[in-house]
């Protein structure tokens, strides 16, 4: 059992979890700062931290492992990913299937953790694990998967801001839109590895529809307007300063040291681009943001 639970967390890349969770935890660290500014203020729950973690985690497992089982034979005929665990064959479709089930129903069972304040996390389960599974298979008809995975990814603010406030407000909207676009950029970055398998296969991918360079274009855009959507933030939220400003600068630069390291003729280094650069920008916000709110 330890050695099964072991290849099903490196198949679902769990510390990958990191990308998204940071961007929920730091909505939530603002819905609790604009619950105290209420009067009479909202008290802190410890149960709503809880549920945001727990929602967070087994949504993107669940995602990510139905993403695994659709994808299987794809991945089989793609010398980058022959050696993932179903394609190997060091993990079952069946085990596969049953942990995308019970993550699925430990989603929608953390949901009633915000009960009886909040019923909107429960209602909103099954259409945002439709949002999360139907990303799967967007490739197989649409160039504009990338934005798809980062309308996925856009839910995490929104959705922890919900669960704190039981409603939406601007904040969230432009948090989450923010993490739209650079979830996208990046997903195209990584997805010009494969471009032309894509082709090979017609799967739909912006580097397959408009090759690599013009793709790397469209991802600076979307990286440039991630910045600017940032930076905005505290116009619709003023709690936060100089600290978090500094932040949004720094994360301004990292993109632009992203994009630098990442060229149409060296694909070599996208790996550090997608995971350490990344990883950096949402710890980074995350980390600068709270500062911010406590100070």
């Amino acid at each position: 059992m330890r050695s099964l639970a072991r290849r099903l967390l490196e198949m679902i890349r769990f510390s990958h979890t990191l990308f998204a969770l940071p961007f929920a935890l730091l909505a939530a660290g603002m819905a609790w700062t604009a619950n105290a500014r209420e009067q009479p203020p909202i008290a802190f729950r410890w149960l709503d931290l809880l549920g945001i973690l727990l929602c967070m985690v087994c949504a993107r497992s669940a995602a990510m492992a139905f993403n695994r089982l659709v994808d299987r034979r794809l991945d089989a005929l793609n010398p980058r990913t022959e050696r993932r665990h179903l394609p190997a064959g060091s993990l079952s479709t069946s085990a596969v299937a049953a942990f995308t089930v019970a993550t699925s129903l430990g989603f929608v069972a953390a949901t009633l953790l915000f009960l009886p304040a909040n019923w909107l996390p429960l209602y909103a389960s099954l259409p945002v694990l439709l949002l999360l599974f139907t990303y799967s298979l967007s490739k197989r008809f649409t160039p504009l998967s990338h934005f798809w995975l980062g309308a996925a990814l856009m839910l995490a603010p929104m959705a922890a801001w919900v669960a704190i406030r039981g409603r939406l407000e601007w904040p969230p909207f432009v948090l989450g839109g923010a993490v739209l676009l650079w979830v996208s950029g990046f997903d195209m970055i990584y997805a010009c590895q494969d471009f032309q398998f894509d082709i090979q296969m017609r799967l739909h991918s912006v580097p397959a529809r408009l090759g690599v360079a013009r793709a790397l274009k469209v991802a600076a855009v979307c990286h440039a307007g991630t910045v600017l959507l940032l930076a905005a933030l505290p116009l619709v939220y003023p709690e936060f300063g100089t600290v978090y400003c500094a932040g949004v600068a720094a994360i301004a630069l990292l993109l632009v040291y992203e994009h630098s390291i990442v060229r149409p003729d060296d694909l070599t280094r996208v790996n550090r681009a997608f995971f350490h650069v990344n990883a950096v920008v949402s710890i980074g916000l995350l980390l600068v943001g709270s500062i911010d709110l406590v100070v």
